[in-house]
């Protein structure tokens, strides 16, 4: 099963797909896919009632897809956690994970408008794989442990604006500066729970630009795994049950210098096996 959230910014409503993309509703069961919702067993609910048949049908076709959990209460990101993307920066992959964060608000539908910020020269894609957690993960005891925090896994594009994030006249060194524009968290169509991910080391991803090929490699390039990510998170702060975690991107990013940055009215698609496509147009904000 997959969850989604569709309707007007706003005015999400949580519907659930089987396996033959058929889509019930789950206003009976919860108001919104929330931190409240996964840590209280919702998705257990879920599987139960759609299982036993007692879910209304609903035809969700032409409307807004939305991120497919609610606002999240933290949005917390990885950087250079792919060894080839460290490589393709220049950079030596990082002896401990780089910890940064997006506000909350960046988190849009995955076919909203992205919208290019005033005075924006290098907005970038990334195609990663997010990870929402569960339960709550503090100072957690052993990596083993990790993956029983996490309830399932989305698609995420963490688009970047690399002048804002590095330019040191401009960022002050402070990364969130180019990753809390608004629109810059793309999610998405849904959360795909995580019993139904074999393995998030082997997932593939990739990402187009005006349906040119960008990148192209998998999870099991990660520097630091999505468990021990984790808890190594947990160590020094809590995650919470809504939370989302972006895992770092692939080589293949406009910061390499071998592609183009992105202007008005180009086209981002991005996907991960199993988890779906997005598709977004530059627009000026």
């Amino acid at each position: 099963m997959r969850l989604m959230r569709v309707g007007a910014l706003g005015a999400e409503r949580p519907v659930v797909l089987d396996d033959e993309d058929r889509a019930f509703g789950l206003a009976g069961l919860t108001a919104d896919v929330d931190g409240a919702f996964l840590a209280g067993g919702g998705l257990a609910r879920v599987r139960a009632a759609l299982a036993a048949g007692e879910l209304p049908a609903e035809d969700i076709a032409g409307e807004r897809v939305g991120a497919p959990i609610a606002r999240p209460p933290a949005v917390v990101c990885v950087g250079m956690n792919y060894a080839a993307h460290a490589a393709e920066t220049g950079a030596q992959p990082p002896a401990q994970p780089v910890v940064f964060f997006k506000h909350p608000n960046t988190v849009v539908g995955p076919f909203d408008d992205v919208l290019v910020p005033r005075g924006a020269v290098k907005v970038d894609w990334e195609v990663e794989l997010g990870v929402v957690i569960g339960r709550r993960a503090r100072y957690l005891d052993s990596v083993g442990d990790a993956l029983s925090h996490v309830a399932g896994y989305v698609l995420s594009n963490d688009v970047s604006e690399r002048d804002f994030q590095l330019d040191p006249s401009v960022s002050g060194g402070q990364w969130s500066k180019g990753k809390c524009c608004e629109t810059f968290n793309p999610l998405g169509p849904w959360l795909v729970p995580a019993e139904e991910v074999a393995d998030p080391q082997a997932l593939g991803l990739r990402s187009f630009v005006n349906d040119e090929a960008r990148q192209d490699s998998t999870t099991a390039d990660m520097v630091f795994g999505v468990a021990e990510l984790i808890h190594h998170l947990s160590q020094f702060m809590v995650l919470e049950p809504g939370d989302l975690l972006n895992t770092g991107t692939p080589q293949g990013v406009a910061l390499s210098g071998r592609f183009p940055y992105l202007s008005v009215d180009d086209v981002m698609e991005i996907e991960i096996d199993g988890l779906g496509r997005q598709r977004q147009v530059l627009a000026k904000a």
